[in-house]
């Protein structure tokens, strides 16, 4: 199967790549044209404007969008469908709003334009184990897609129809919303042994054996303990925790819909707070986003 590949970040360049890995051709496209041409050695078509990156497809085309989500999300699918045609499919790969996400469909909907919104997790590392797919839209839409969908995702599992357009994100951002809890549950927990009256408990040590048999292991939990055997202090690691709006958009659906999160809402809370103070627990949970995600961290 082809697409077009629209964002060449850490994300989307990874995906190219897992893409090319299953057989399908990918034409890669991304402001940066380096990005782009730097994919073609390994087997993607480059596209230097978004014209030429539609032109390389047959009919109906699929177009994927990997860019922050917000202006750059919404001028990129507007200009890309305008040079779509009825039958076409665009994929928003991105963690955009699910009410954005609603309202792109029925105007993308309006003009012939098939639309998927496709909540992605796995960072950094779903080159290599695949990413977790939450998507929204159309069964036919989907349909089209899913193989290049099933390329994407891990061979058993991780590939989901949640439902109409919209859901995808929606599931996507209270996937986010229970991460903030973990990653916060885990900085106090840390934070706690940190400063316990036992001196020079070694944290990696701890991480790691939890994460054998313990009823609190996870893969955050195995990269919390990579980033501690590296730097046992995370004295490389400013505690200054970002946020990139999915946990702000979950706590604002729990009030809409009267249901009681607390633990979202203070780890959301937690993150805001560190960047007023430092505090260890607010260093692991910038680390856990480096780890699992790449995100960049603010130096000490």
């Amino acid at each position: 199967m082809e697409l077009a590949l629209l964002g060449l970040g850490k994300m989307g360049s990874n995906m190219v790549q897992r893409l090319l890995g299953g057989g399908h051709k990918v034409v890669a496209y991304d402001v940066d044209p380096q990005r782009a041409a730097a994919l073609a050695p390994l087997g993607a078509k480059p596209a230097t404007t978004l014209d030429q990156a539609i032109a390389e497809l047959k009919p109906p085309r699929v177009v994927w969008v990997m860019v922050p989500s917000g202006r750059i999300t919404e001028e990129l699918i507007s200009s890309a469908a305008g040079k779509l045609a009825r039958g076409d499919v665009i994929v928003d790969g991105g963690n955009s709003n699910f009410q954005d996400s609603i309202r792109r469909g029925k105007d993308l909907e309006a003009r012939g334009i098939r639309f998927l919104d496709a909540g992605t997790s796995g960072g950094v590392w779903g080159l290599k184990n695949g990413y977790c797919l939450m998507v929204g839209g159309s069964k036919e839409a989907f349909a089209l897609a899913e193989p290049l969908l099933k390329t994407l995702a891990p061979e058993e599992g991780g590939l989901i129809h949640v439902g109409p357009v919209g859901a995808g994100h929606y599931v996507k951002m209270v996937h986010n919303g229970i991460e903030y809890g973990l990653m916060e549950a885990y900085a106090e927990g840390f934070e706690i042994l940190r400063s316990s009256p036992f001196p020079s408990l070694d944290l990696a040590g701890i991480a790691r054996a939890w994460d054998h048999g313990s009823v609190v292991r996870s893969w955050l939990l195995e990269l919390l303990a990579d980033a501690l055997a590296r730097d046992p202090d995370l004295a490389r690691v400013k505690g200054f925790v970002e946020d990139s709006g999915e946990g702000r958009w979950t706590v604002q659906a729990a009030i809409d819909q009267n249901v009681p999160a607390p633990v979202i809402t203070l780890s959301l809370l937690q993150r805001i707070a560190s960047r007023q103070q430092e505090s260890f627990s607010a260093k692991v949970n910038a680390a856990l986003r480096n780890e699992f995600g790449g995100h960049a961290v603010k130096k000490s």
